[in-house]
């Protein structure tokens, strides 16, 4: 599976950006997808995933209510939509790809084995 992230940019304190997640290769309607941040420094955090092909989406807390996982199957597309953002939302955003993922490793990186490159979120205040 390869993944290409796009979408990131700089922008205000209250505004929004939707990074896009491209994948290519062998998905299925086992794959779940998820997007990660990371700052200099820090270990890479769980942002948001949508689990296979049902839909569910689970959130990190303090994300809930501001931004939305989704996707589009028929074009292999994962979107987070960032909605009010805020300054320590400010990181490099990934997002990645496992087709055995089960919900208990949902939020563990490590449990992931396909990166797309980063794009960076830049939220000034």
């Amino acid at each position: 599976v390869q993944l290409q992230a796009s979408g990131g940019g700089l922008v205000q304190a209250g505004g929004s950006l939707r990074l896009s997640c491209a994948a290519s290769g062998r998905t299925s309607s086992s794959t779940t997808v998820g997007w990660f941040r990371q700052v200099p420094g820090k270990e890479r955090e769980f942002v948001a995933a949508s689990f296979r092909s049902y839909g569910t989406t689970y959130y990190t807390d303090s994300v809930k209510g501001r931004f939305t996982i989704s996707r589009d199957n028929a074009k292999n597309t994962v979107y987070l939509q960032m909605n009010s953002l805020k300054p320590e939302d400010t990181a490099v955003y990934y997002c990645a790809a496992d087709n055995r993922l089960i919900l208990s490793s949902l939020r563990l990186a490590d449990e992931y084995d396909y990166w797309g490159q980063g794009t960076q979120v830049t939220v000034s205040s």
